[in-house]
């Protein structure tokens, strides 16, 4: 694991030394010693400097700084620079430029601007990786290897369409079976020839001209989706194999964008490719506590519970929303140990050092326009410095446990999405998001898995809106109830198979034998019509009616308990809630998107069945979570609230691992406080 190598926790981020004369950057070294910095990432946007023309390569500056960073302490994540191609590229090699949706080919400017399936990007971006890699292998400050930045984005050039075809022939092996798969004798479209078919964009099969989800075919839509991912993660691969055909142990990582959820990359399927997960997080202004530690959770969930790198996020102010407010003083601390919490191992800013121009000029970042250390954030950065230097190596490699699962499948947000009904207010990372809060209000740790995870060490599983199922995945999800575990899913599951083909016989398809119920329609009421659910049995706290609404199924039990039933429309009395025994395990049906007080209730009733209990009762706003290491248990209490608060602790004796202080029983929280405890020794 790549956290053996590290003596600490690791705290810095994005350096643009480039941007700054030399005595900038040796007032840089002092700033950075003083703020506790013990990592930085260079060379991430340098390509054009460091590359003129085709042939020639010059990296003094690179050497300049290497050397600089390694006197002073510093660690070196070394980004490969390819994440912006030079001007003279776009020049000279037109077929680097990517396409937009609508079919206009873009010009040099801004940046991941480049086609995955340009033969030029693709030659010039390995070559500089194993360049780098040659130059810099033995260097002492050379810690951890940064690939590209922030990869995503889809194009639509001929050199993707041709990709695409070669794809999809590797997929299906014949027409006769993508015809099939893509159900083509729809509106004429059956294929005779591979070159026949395009990319579905705002020019052929998509029905907007700038929205890539409302799609005539779902199908190809799909495929394309796939596709595209694999594409750049193939140009991932090409610069990671060059890193390591020169260093084999080098551990190589690339930053995920979209605070996580970001919807164009499979990142359970890129995972597989890099030595260590690091996340981008820059949470919404209206994001909850809880949708940031639901990401957390993923990042950890990607490699099987391993601890993640907290690789961007901001100390202070961004610049590129609409109104950019101040993070008041306290919160870049609180959100810091949120990501320690729930399995960061790194914490690091965008950026070290304010740029003067350009974009991200008003981008937060440790050392502001004013140049010194006497500026709030740099205090508060600075203690935040000092503190992980003090925790040392104590949470290190240290991972969270979790007794229940929510799946979470990329193919399926895909489809789901581009499904030409029933509803635009279906929203899958939503509906994902309501159950993860039932887990998180309770502190109750649940895991973020894909649709390849064993299942076997968790007791609940819960697949919302699992409209697309994989082959197989409803034998697995029986077994895994046969055998004693409790499954919970939702309205509009088990629809399609993998190429968005209607399972026919009756919804929910091939998990209709394990829910127990046959839906027979589903309703997708208007935005301002709201249905009941009424509860029909006593489930621990869920009892009475509840609000629900996006879709309601008329659903038949088919062998499943009724729990509650519709209260309005046609559907009055037919089941909205039913409980299914199979083998020595339950699966549970929710027929609709009911409000969370209901979510909860069931959450709470089915982790109680099986015994799981929060870490700790809490107040609202006060978030408890734990990370485990060598048998000791690590307790982080997050005081989310602008008002002190208490927590009771019980009769345990805990010391403060940041204070050393020892507290038991009740524990007063100032506003934004973090507490990290552990059990005291006897």
């Amino acid at each position: 694991m790549f956290t053996d190598r590290l003596s600490k926790i690791l705290y810095g981020g994005d350096y643009n030394p480039e941007q700054w004369p030399n005595e900038i950057r040796d007032e840089d070294m002092r700033l950075f010693r003083l703020a506790g910095v013990d990592i930085a990432t260079l060379n991430v946007f340098s390509w054009a400097l460091n590359q003129p023309d085709e042939n020639t390569y010059r990296f003094d500056w690179l050497d300049e700084m290497m050397d600089k960073l390694h006197a002073n302490g510093i660690k070196v994540c070394l980004g490969t620079s390819t994440a912006a191609h030079p001007a003279w590229m776009a020049t000279r090699y037109p077929d680097v430029l990517l396409v937009e949706h609508d079919g206009r080919r873009r010009k040099f400017g801004r940046r991941h601007n480049s086609c995955p399936n340009s033969p030029t990007y693709r030659l010039y971006s390995e070559r500089m990786a194993r360049k780098l890699a040659e130059r810099y292998k033995d260097h002492p400050a050379l810690l951890l290897w940064h690939v590209n930045n922030e990869y995503g984005l889809r194009c639509y050039c001929d050199n993707c369409e041709k990709a695409f075809r070669v794809w999809l022939r590797d997929r299906y092996g014949t027409l006769e079976e993508l015809n099939r798969a893509w159900y083509t004798r729809f509106w004429g479209h059956t294929f005779y020839d591979w070159n026949e078919i395009v990319l579905p964009s705002g020019l052929s099969e998509h029905l907007s001209p700038t929205h890539s989800d409302e799609t005539a075919f779902q199908g190809i839509s799909l495929d394309y989706d796939r596709f595209n991912s694999d594409a750049i993660l193939a140009c991932y691969k090409l610069e990671r194999d060059a890193i390591k055909r020169v260093i084999p142990d080098a551990v190589v990582t690339t930053n995920f964008q979209g605070n996580g959820t970001y919807k164009p990359l499979d990142y359970f399927k890129w995972a597989k490719e890099l030595d260590i997960i690091a996340l981008d997080m820059y949470p919404a202004d209206d994001m909850t506590p809880g949708q940031m530690a639901m990401r957390y959770d993923l990042m950890r969930g990607l490699k099987g519970g391993d601890p993640f790198l907290l690789m961007e996020s901001c100390p202070s102010q961004l610049n590129w929303r609409p109104r950019n407010s101040l993070k008041q003083p306290g919160v870049n601390r609180l959100w810091s140990y949120h990501a320690v919490a729930r399995g960061a191992d790194a914490i690091m800013y965008f950026q070290l050092r304010r740029s003067r121009g350009a974009f991200e000029k008003f981008h937060g970042a440790l050392i502001d326009h004013a140049g010194h250390e006497n500026t709030r954030v740099f205090r508060e950065c600075a203690d935040i410095g000092r503190e992980l230097g003090q925790l040392g190596d104590t949470l290190l490699g240290a991972r969270s446990e979790a007794r229940a699962a929510i799946v979470f499948d990329w193919d399926n947000w895909w489809a789901l999405e581009h499904s030409s009904g029933l509803t635009v207010d279906l929203r899958y990372v939503q509906e994902i998001e309501k159950y993860y809060a039932a887990f998180y209000g309770r502190n109750i740790p649940v895991a973020m898995v894909g649709v390849e995870a064993d299942l076997t060490s968790y007791d609940i599983v819960v697949a919302p809106v699992l409209y697309l199922i994989q082959p197989g995945y409803a034998e697995r999800l029986e077994q895994f109830v046969a055998q004693g575990g409790t499954l919970v899913m939702t309205t509009f599951s088990g629809i399609v198979n993998e190429t968005d083909l209607v399972t026919t016989g009756g919804y929910p398809g091939e998990l209709r034998k394990l829910l127990g119920v046959w839906v027979e329609e589903i309703d997708a009421p208007m935005a301002h019509q709201r249905n009941r659910v009424v509860m029909t049995a006593r489930l621990g706290e869920l009892e009475g009616s509840y609000n629900c609404g996006v879709l309601c199924d008329v659903v038949h039990a088919e062998g499943a308990e009724t729990m509650a039933v519709f209260e309005r429309n046609f559907y009055r009395g037919c089941p909205a809630l039913t409980r299914n025994s199979f083998g020595s395990g339950e699966a549970w049906y929710v027929a609709t998107s009911p409000e969370p007080s209901m979510l909860d209730g069931l959450i709470s009733h089915v982790c109680e069945t099986r015994g799981i209990r929060p870490l700790l009762d809490t107040p609202p706003g006060v978030e408890a979570s734990v990370r485990v290491k060598d048998g000791r248990t690590f307790l982080f209490l997050l005081n989310h609230n602008d008002a002190a608060t208490e927590v009771e602790l019980g009769t345990d004796l805990y010391v403060d691992l940041l204070t050393g202080t020892r507290h038991k029983g009740k524990l007063s929280l100032v506003a934004l406080d973090v507490r990290i405890l552990s059990v005291a020794d006897a």
